[in-house]
């Protein structure tokens, strides 16, 4: 086994590297000492050595698009610059017809999964989130609908009175195929009232994906982390997603979301460090011992960043996504989208094997 970069490690770290390497479960005490640890190098190789053991050097990416049918949402977070009101400046609700030419417009062939999320549109009744899907559907059959956060699945529910398995019912006989991971934020209702996170709260976020693996689909989670969260938050945050995935094994990815400054002119101050975000992916991947990949979104964090990432724990870097717009609109200055091309250079760049792949991880074409 190659040795850690840093050998002078104190009893507490040498303790959590023989638990990793003897692949016990660290504790929430553990996940907090990790976080409190100026050796980033140490808690970085000690990730890396998981992520080989389970993905060896293999790093997957996907050709997809990211989707936005509406902006308008009934609630007023705290951290979010994408919703609008009915009637202001700049507010839209595309019908399922819109979407499809905008769609047309833009897609290139080797799409694979329309990535959908937007706003909770009270104005407008669930069957318009069906007719959404079942018209991308109908026109794209081809391409994987991995579409609404569990928050958004919540809202169906009080909008249409059904049970989260109706909705869920409905949708996926519209034709979804995954839910996305937003709407997690930090699953502690004391920090979602601090942070006015008027959706889902912890319970009904976690009870979504359950009912969802439950149904046989398999879904993806996240943590937007870098606000007023504690480190213990972040780490109970982790434990929660864990012992789902103990209960129902539907989670195929782990996405930690560095929180953007809702400003593009923020100074660095402003914005997570390079430092916290490669700790948290790393940290992430240590906890998370039970989800095969965990996600360096080259989004929020950047792309050089990204590939550095993938030497501290993480195997995915998202997809091409051609036009990002809910962290640009909260102050994001990385690109909007990238290419197969930039992708796969971006992985080979940092050492690593890219593979395309489908929503559900199968793997399309490996670049050696």
């Amino acid at each position: 086994m190659v040795a850690v970069a840093t050998p002078n490690t104190d009893k507490k770290m040498a303790e959590i590297i023989e638990k990793v390497r003897l692949g016990q479960r660290l504790t929430l005490e553990d996940g907090v000492y990790l976080y409190e640890s100026d050796d980033l190098l140490t808690i970085g190789q000690l990730a890396n050595e998981v992520n080989m053991r389970k993905n060896g050097k293999k790093v997957y990416f996907i050709e997809n698009m990211s989707l936005y049918f509406t902006n308008i949402c009934e609630s007023h977070c705290a951290f979010c610059s994408f919703r609008k009101d009915q009637g202001e400046e700049g507010a839209y609700t595309l019908s399922g017809a819109e979407m499809v030419a905008y769609v047309e417009q833009h897609i290139h062939p080797g799409v694979r999964e329309f990535h959908i999320v937007g706003g909770h549109n009270q104005h407008v009744p669930f069957q318009y989130y069906v007719d959404s899907l079942k018209a991308l559907n109908e026109r794209f059959p081809n391409v994987t609908l991995k579409a609404y956060t569990a928050a958004e699945i919540e809202f169906f529910t009080r909008i249409s009175g059904m049970s989260t398995k109706e909705v869920l019912l409905a949708l996926k006989e519209a034709g979804l195929k995954s839910l996305t991971g937003g709407g997690a934020e930090i699953l502690s209702d004391q920090y979602r009232e601090k942070m006015k996170v008027e959706k889902a709260n912890v319970d009904q976020y976690l009870d979504v994906h359950r009912t969802a693996h439950q149904l046989g689909m398999k879904t993806h989670t996240t943590m937007l982390y870098g606000s007023i969260e504690s480190h213990e938050d972040r780490i109970r945050h982790m434990i929660q997603i864990r012992e789902l995935q103990d209960e129902t094994g539907g989670f195929m990815v782990f996405i930690p979301l560095s929180m953007q400054p809702r400003n593009k002119n923020a100074g660095i101050m402003r914005r997570n460090s390079a430092y916290e975000d490669l700790k948290t992916i790393a940290i992430s991947r240590l906890m998370l011992d039970n989800i095969q990949h965990i996600k360096a979104y080259f989004i929020n964090i950047g792309v050089q960043l990204t590939q550095v990432a993938l030497s501290f724990g993480a195997s995915d870097v998202h997809g091409t996504i051609v036009r990002e717009k809910i962290s640009h609109a909260a102050g994001a200055v990385t690109p909007e989208g990238i290419t197969r091309k930039e992708l796969i250079w971006l992985i080979q760049g940092a050492g690593r094997i890219p593979v395309e792949r489908d929503t559900f991880y199968n793997e399309i074409q490996v670049y050696e």
